[in-house]
């Protein structure tokens, strides 16, 4: 979901930050300032943006007594952080301003429906309008006045992220103004760095913000016997209604089912809470030296000169690297559609009709029953092959005693072989059997 970076740029953020201890000191190393390490924090997380939410746009806005957009929505996260490099110092802290600031520019950019994320970044301080601004905020009729944004017209998620000591007397003082700050928003939280103020505080305190927030959700998506590993961009969150005597919160699971499909013209415009695009996910490389099929071994790759014989003729400047040309594919072979119910029981009358004339029709028997089993365990249907075997041993019995030995023989080895071949490698094929009768027994 958009997220907006809102930074307080007042003279308080400038302070230096309190070092209490050698230990600390070094750490700090370069970072006296308090906007220093405001700054370190918003790189961290626009980082985890660029490596984990590339789909997600986010903005940047500074207040104090005024708000500036530094940057627009957008997804180049570099341009962002350019832009912290440039924050210009403002005056005093108003953050009603800046609330005001980050709920026009999402009005503007996403209306009133999207859910958003508001990064609060301040040193916890409320500064010289906080009396004003506590007084506003204790004033039943204060909420539906105009020039005060919350709540906001739109679902959002307030984190105020506090650049301060826990013990520091500003932040104190300030705390039940950023609690009330939360509870009229509804959703929301306060962050502050554990021990004293450092980089490698300040650094854990956004990895806190991060977990709690912006984690990648991996899952896996069901459908009938099919499933993949996917990610939801952007990530679900969890939903929360306040009833009269209870509160209900639902999280979605690690594992999604498909239940059915419905006519695009039946749901055109569907009641949704969110809405998130589905995205594969690799959990496991392809490993060995065999795994792309138009290629081949990766260790056949080198110019065509080293091989025995030139497989591509005299002409080798057109061919930088082998290919796997050892199998003739044949364009006669269609592929196995079962849209409908047709088509899977025209599929299987097939195998039955050559069944019926074993042994004359053995190789079109293979044929048809490979082709069969290899859709279904590519499908995940792998309940068609046990209905199969069943079928064919059926047929089996049901023989006439003028046929050929050969056809119970090669049906049985069918059946059986159906049940017990492996089911993870639809690549391996069932072969005839081999006998020792002649055409003229």
């Amino acid at each position: 979901m958009p997220t907006v970076i809102l930074l307080d740029v007042s003279l308080s953020m400038s302070r230096s930050v309190d070092v209490s201890t050698p230990s600390q000191s070094e750490e700090v190393e370069r970072l006296e300032l308090r906007k220093d390490l405001a700054a370190h924090g918003c790189h961290s997380l626009l980082d985890h943006f660029a490596q984990h939410c590339k789909l997600e746009f986010a903005c940047l806005i500074s207040f104090s007594s005024v708000y500036k957009i530094l940057m627009p929505f957008t997804r180049d996260f570099e341009s962002i952080k350019n832009a912290l490099n440039l924050v210009e110092e403002g005056d005093k802290t108003s953050i009603d301003v800046g609330l005001v600031g980050a709920a026009q520019h999402i009005l503007e950019e996403w209306g009133n429906g999207t859910p958003c994320q508001i990064v609060l970044v301040t040193d916890g301080n409320a500064g010289i309008g906080q009396h004003a601004m506590q007084k506003s905020l204790m004033s039943p009729h204060s909420r539906g006045a105009a020039q005060f944004p919350l709540p906001f017209p739109f679902p959002a998620k307030l984190s105020i992220v506090c650049i301060a000591n826990p013990s520091e007397p500003g932040f104190q003082t300030s705390k039940p103004l950023y609690q009330r700050l939360i509870e009229l928003n509804g959703e929301g939280d306060i962050l502050v760095p554990e021990g004293g103020l450092s980089k490698k505080s300040v650094s854990e305190l956004f990895e806190q913000l991060i977990k709690n927030n912006f984690s990648s959700y991996s899952g896996t998506l069901h459908c009938g016997n099919l499933s993949a590993p996917i990610t939801l961009s952007p990530p679900p969150q969890p939903y929360c209604r306040h009833h009269d005597f209870e509160v209900i919160r639902v999280s979605v699971d690690s594992a999604i089912q498909v239940l059915g499909f419905l006519n695009t013209g039946d749901v055109s415009s569907p009641p949704a809470f969110s809405r998130h695009l589905v995205l594969p996910l690799s959990t496991k490389v392809y490993t060995g030296n065999d795994v792309i099929p138009w290629m081949g071994k990766l260790s056949n790759l080198g110019p065509a000169s080293l091989l025995p014989t030139n497989p591509y003729g005299q002409n080798e400047s057109s061919t930088p690297f082998p290919l796997k040309i050892q199998e003739e594919k044949s364009y006669a072979l269609n592929c196995v559609v079962w849209v409908r119910q047709g088509g899977l029981q025209s599929d299987i009358q097939k195998i039955l009709r050559h069944a019926r004339k074993l042994p004359d029709k053995t190789q079109s028997f293979y044929k048809e029953l490979n082709r069969v089993r290899r859709a279904a365990l590519s499908y995940g249907f792998g309940e068609l092959l046990e209905g199969l075997a069943s079928v064919l041993e059926r047929e089996c019995t049901l023989l006439p005693s003028s046929s050929h030995p050969v056809a119970a023989i090669q049906l049985q080895h069918a059946y059986e072989a159906l049940r017990n071949h492996d089911k993870s490698d639809f690549r391996q094929n069932i072969t005839p059997l081999k006998t020792t009768f002649t055409g003229n027994d």
